[in-house]
Parts: C-alpha cells; sequence; structure tokens
C-alpha cells in the first residue's frame, strides 16, 4: 500500500488537500513507526493514513519502516 503514494516522485493527493506526498524510502525508521504510532493513536489527522496505520500491529511497523529505511539505502537516497 505504501509505495502506491509514497513511491510515486512528485505525486499530489487530492485528499482531504492537495499536498505532495512525502517519499519515505530512506527515511530514519524510528520517525515511520513514530508516525504511524501517531496515526493509529489519531494524533495525526490524514484520513487515508489513520485507516492503514489502524491495521497494523507494532510489529508491522518495525517491518515496514525497516524495510523503507533500507530501501532508500539501497537507491542512495539521502
Amino acid at each position: 500500500m505504501c509505495q502506491g503514494c509514497h513511491g510515486i516522485p512528485g505525486w499530489r493527493t487530492a485528499y482531504p488537500e492537495v499536498y505532495e506526498v512525502p517519499k519515505i524510502a530512506g527515511q530514519h525508521p524510528q520517525y515511520l513507526v513514530k508516525a504511524l504510532q501517531e496515526y493509529k493513536a489519531g494524533d495525526r489527522s490524514h484520513p487515508t493514513m489513520r485507516s492503514i496505520a489502524a491495521q497494523l500491529s507494532d510489529q508491522d511497523m518495525a517491518d515496514i519502516a525497516a524495510y523503507y529505511a533500507q530501501t532508500g539505502l539501497a537507491a542512495g537516497v539521502k
């Protein structure tokens, strides 16, 4: 699911408002886990991300964060 928005260069979302979707490849894994936890807890408000994060376990979040942190390194993202 992540690649559908976060893996497309220059992708912009139209809901709930128009903005550029951030890339997550190469991001620090601790940051990604914290962001997902905040979406799940309702501390961040994007409806799509809240819905996705609500379905994730702590282990899912850690696995996703580890994958995307390494994906960025392999692709040379800094």
